[in-house]
């Protein structure tokens, strides 16, 4: 026996054919010339009806037969693509899962960031203080030297001798 998907698709064409405008005027054309053949009386009415009669009765029943297998293969054919389609939204759901857990680590590393950022701002001010702090104590030991050159001149300046650095 051939495989049933090859005489699904054989049904399919037979059923598509019988549908289409070429079948309507070949069966039109034969039951003319079936009726023209009893008028001119090359066969004989009784008979003509009798084949006649047979052979559409015998289409009937086989074009029956294709439309029905025509019907179980599209039915066949919907459930899988329904079977397809809750595939994919079960993995839609997920990719949906999924994207949400990626923009709560987003979120996460984006305050992560913000705070390493106010961090280094901290620092940055904290050595920004630390750094004036050690100006202004430059300046202010620069200031004192000074004083004390001064000093050190009016006293010489006087006639008082420098003494010499205790140790």
């Amino acid at each position: 026996m051939k495989d049933p998907y090859h005489i699904w698709k054989t049904a399919i064409g037979i059923t598509r054919w019988i549908g289409s405008p070429a079948s309507i005027i070949i069966h039109t054309v034969l039951f003319v010339a079936c009726f023209i053949a009893a008028a001119e009386e090359l066969i004989p009415f009784d008979s003509m009806l009798l084949i006649l009669t047979t052979v559409v009765s015998l289409e009937a029943i086989y074009l029956a037969i294709f439309i029905q297998m025509t019907i179980n293969y599209t039915t066949q054919e919907l459930k899988e693509v329904g079977e397809d389609i809750e595939e994919l939204q079960e993995d839609i759901g997920e990719i949906q899962e999924d994207m949400g857990e990626l923009q709560e680590d987003v979120e996460e590393i984006s305050e992560d960031v913000e705070e390493m950022t106010e961090e280094e701002e901290s620092d940055e001010a904290a050595e920004e203080a630390r750094k004036a702090e050690q100006r202004k104590t430059l300046a202010d030991i620069q200031t004192d030297l000074r004083k004390l050159m001064q000093d050190i001149t009016k006293l010489q300046k006087n006639g008082v001798p420098p003494t010499p650095p205790r140790q």
